[in-house]
């Protein structure tokens, strides 16, 4: 094993250790969900800051974005307005969706929708969406914790499966023993790592590889010359396309489980409207970081596995040492955010799925809960195998085509029952089928080609599925109260919201 990789193996068992001993913090009992879950609802602005960008900021950032960058050019940059645009949204629905959340004591979106509509088979609908789109998401920590030990031969010649092997082991096991916790105490560490490692890269590439302007010159050139060629300015026929994946995953980015679970742990309203103010300084870390692709591309790194490439950067260009810090820094920044995925949408499952089942014994939900993050990891696992994406941003991408059928339903029901809840619930089935379709023939590609009237038009599948979701459910609620159709109950009260 390298020294890089001695590195890496003492900062990840280090971290593990530290995750573990999270079970002592504050001395909760874990055996109640909301301590187990949501830390208590007690974190305050520095330890929520940490952890929200803990579980936003993750291997999508340092391998999915730079890969995607190196691959397709101007295209990869859709990342940075829309992590920018999300946080206004994250403001105004988040911080009402917390309110009544906390006034009712709500774990999970799902819960809200059960109490909003009276509607059990919209609450699990939704539930289920949460728990199936977290699985791709935590499938590209996984990928990124499998080019970190690749690279850095850690595993030596083992190949892939052992590497994934033990990144879900780890990460179940802290994930099991200490719950939100061990991911909110680790986040310190890792944003640590992630901030010297931009600033140190940011620095000495740029000096290596003759300055910005070389880099930018030698891309344009490079990205020109290959197969399928690309640029690094966008091509008219490809602003639909880039609009349409800024605005949709805007739109989805604060749905996921993960963010619903980060921000019901926080201590008061005003922590989270603070962090919506503190959070977009990691735009800035995000557009340095995908500028890490045009310097692979510059340096004529070539690999077989478009994840490798900012690990394989790092190992030619800097000392041993700090190649092993870089990869400490990635594969935390992975487990930190799977972490936090797998809780929530166990979360999810244990609350508005399992619980009907038990409805007198929380403490049978808890250990539920615990064991369901084991389960969600290995089905995670199992997208990496099984689903063919042609990046490793697309697992996050196709994820969020998923979670964004939640929207009407979960975000316009935080002001409005105006939609009857099964309009909302055919909405999302023909949502949800939609971006399956669109995304079984794209190749599980993100974007789709419509063509109609002898045009064509290539845009995100989670725009398209959105509108086909928002339309019909429109429509139907309208035939419905046409018809007199009866729905459910409100269970909340208007000064649930205040």
């Amino acid at each position: 094993m390298s020294s890089a990789g001695v590195i890496l193996a003492v900062a990840v068992a280090s971290v593990i250790v530290l995750g573990f001993g999270a079970a002592r913090w504050g001395r909760a009992n874990l055996g109640e969900l909301e301590q187990w879950a949501l830390g208590g609802r007690g974190f305050g602005t520095i330890v929520s800051w940490f952890l929200l960008g803990g579980d936003l900021y993750t291997a999508y950032t340092f391998i999915a974005v730079p890969a995607l960058v190196y691959g397709v050019g101007a295209l990869g940059f859709f990342a940075v307005p829309y992590a920018t645009l999300a946080y206004p949204i994250a403001l105004v629905v988040l911080t009402r969706f917390w309110t009544v959340a906390r006034a009712r004591g709500y774990v999970t979106a799902a819960d809200f929708i059960r109490d909003r509509y009276d509607d059990r088979a919209l609450e699990v609908a939704i539930a289920l969406t949460g728990v199936v789109a977290s699985m791709p998401y935590i499938a590209l920590q996984l990928v990124g914790m499998r080019a970190v030990l690749g690279q850095f031969g850690v595993l030596g010649a083992a190949g892939a499966v052992p590497a994934l092997t033990i990144a879900f082991v780890l990460l179940g096991a802290v994930t099991y023993t200490s719950g939100l916790r061990a991911p909110a105490l680790i986040a310190f560490v890792k944003d640590t790592l992630i901030y010297i490692t931009v600033i140190v890269a940011v620095i000495v590439l740029p000096a290596r590889l003759g300055g910005w302007s070389h880099i930018f010159a030698t891309s344009a050139g490079a990205l020109a010359s290959r197969p399928k060629p690309s640029s690094i300015f966008l091509a008219p026929s490809q602003y639909f396309t880039y609009s349409t994946m800024v605005f949709g995953s805007a739109l989805f980015l604060f749905l996921y489980p993960h963010s619903i679970t980060s921000v019901l742990s926080a201590r008061s309203r005003e922590v989270l409207r603070r962090n919506c103010a503190l959070l977009p300084i990691y735009s800035l870390l995000l557009g340095l970081l995908a500028l890490l692709g045009y310097c692979a591309v510059a340096a004529g790194i070539s690999a077989k596995d478009t994840s490798s490439i900012v690990p394989l950067l790092f190992a030619r260009y800097f000392p041993d040492w700090f190649a092993g810090v870089a990869g400490a820094a990635i594969f935390i920044g992975a487990l930190v955010p799977a972490a936090v995925m797998s809780i929530g949408a166990a979360n999810l499952f244990a609350s508005n799925v399992f619980r009907e089942f038990s409805p007198q014994r929380p403490s049978v939900e808890v250990v539920a809960a615990k064991a369901l993050t084991l389960v969600i990891c290995a089905l995670g696992l199992l997208f990496v195998f099984f689903v063919p994406v042609p990046y490793a941003i697309d697992f996050q991408l196709l994820g969020g085509a998923l979670m964004l059928q939640a929207f009407p339903a979960f975000v316009m029901g935080l002001w409005t029952r105006w939609f009857h809840p099964k309009a909302l619930l055919l909405g999302w089935a023909c949502g949800l089928a939609t971006a399956c379709a669109m995304a079984y023939a794209s190749g599980f590609t993100s974007n789709f080609t419509v063509r109609a009237f002898g045009g064509t038009l290539t845009g995100f599948i989670a725009f398209y599925s959105f509108l086909v979701n928002l339309l019909i459910s429109a429509a139907l609620t309208l035939a419905l109260r046409a018809a007199g159709v009866a729905r459910g109950s409100d269970r909340t009260t208007a000064g649930d919201y205040a």
